[in-house]
């Protein structure tokens, strides 16, 4: 974080990065490094860790509600409704989405596709006999592809600008971080980070299978639907605030299961803090390596995370055949 607050169009040392913070902290703002930190950078970066926090911890409770290692929060057709309800939004506000204002509408428009998404999977998928993880999943994959087709029919009528628009949506990016979405992510993530690891002994259960998990005395249902609200609210706040991050949420976890093994009751904070790091990151390099252009964030954790990720696979390969 403290890389991340020195990176950036205008370099500064880790000495002026903390002048910068001691003169935000006392109300001193007048001086370049203080606004560059204080006002710009540090909300930027905080942003970066909660919502990478987020997106790897939900990614960790899917894959083990799963009990998949390639399971992320997309199954559930959060993020493909997210960036719907975004799109709609940006097409049908059209001028009226100007600064702050047409932000936040697009922000409250993907939040609600995102719910609207998963409250539809959650429904196709409980019968009076429970809720099937298999119907879940092809029920996301059916409303994840539908709203990717409405997607693509909405950007057919919209103008170049409106294109744009939803292009660099689709790409992520942390460049309208502020004070007020930082408030909002860190209430969200801060919940995250206190319930779902009260469900890692539940997980641990569950990868035995439901019914021994039954037998175990877990109320396997109810745990099935607090996971998913979780990470309905989780994974919507994440799209709404900074778009689709995309890579966090499926390998972040799957990496450090590898490293640290499947318990979750360490899994679920340590995957929130690799995703965290990796956010943080990723962010810095969008900064740097085109300055003072800025590359889209998500396209940046594709591209530092892919070769770590083929690394730990090809040393999991490796071990296997030994």
């Amino acid at each position: 974080m403290a890389l991340g607050l020195a990176s950036g169009a205008v370099s500064l040392s880790l000495p002026d990065v903390g002048q910068g913070l001691v003169d935000t902290l006392v109300g001193e703002s007048s001086n370049q490094n203080a606004l560059i930190v204080g006002q710009i950078r540090l909300p930027r970066v905080l942003l970066a860790a909660v919502m990478g926090a987020t997106l790897a911890i939900s990614g960790a409770a899917m894959q083990g509600l799963f009990r998949n290692p390639l399971a992320d929060p997309s199954l559930i057709g959060v993020t493909a409704g997210a960036s719907l309800g975004a799109a709609l939004v940006i097409v049908m506000g059209g001028s009226l989405l100007q600064g702050y204002i047409g932000l936040t509408l697009v922000s409250a428009g993907a939040f609600t596709g995102g719910v609207i998404a998963v409250l539809f999977v959650y429904h196709l998928a409980t019968s009076p006999n429970g809720t099937s993880v298999a119907t879940m999943l092809l029920a996301g994959i059916a409303i994840t592809a539908l709203s990717g087709a409405l997607g693509s029919l909405l950007e057919f009528f919209a103008d170049n600008n409106m294109l744009r628009r939803i292009s660099l949506w689709k790409m992520g990016g942390l460049d309208g971080a502020n004070y007020p979405r930082l408030l909002l992510a860190t209430v969200i993530g801060a919940a995250l980070m206190l319930a779902l690891p009260r469900y890692a002994k539940a997980l641990n259960a569950m990868l035995l299978g439901e019914s021994e998990a039954r037998h175990l005395g877990i109320s396997v249902d109810t745990i099935k639907m607090a996971l998913i609200t979780w990470v309905a609210i989780g994974v919507g706040t994440s799209v709404a605030l900074v778009g689709t991050i995309a890579f966090v949420g499926l390998v972040v976890p799957h990496m450090v299961r590898m490293l640290a093994g499947p318990d979750h009751r360490y899994l679920l904070p340590a995957s929130a803090l690799a995703g965290a790091l990796l956010l943080v990151v990723a962010d810095a390099l969008a900064r740097v390596l085109v300055a003072p252009t800025e590359l889209p964030v998500g396209v940046i954790t594709t591209i530092v995370g892919v070769p770590f990720f083929i690394s730990l696979l090809r040393k999991r390969h490796q071990y296997g055949m030994q």
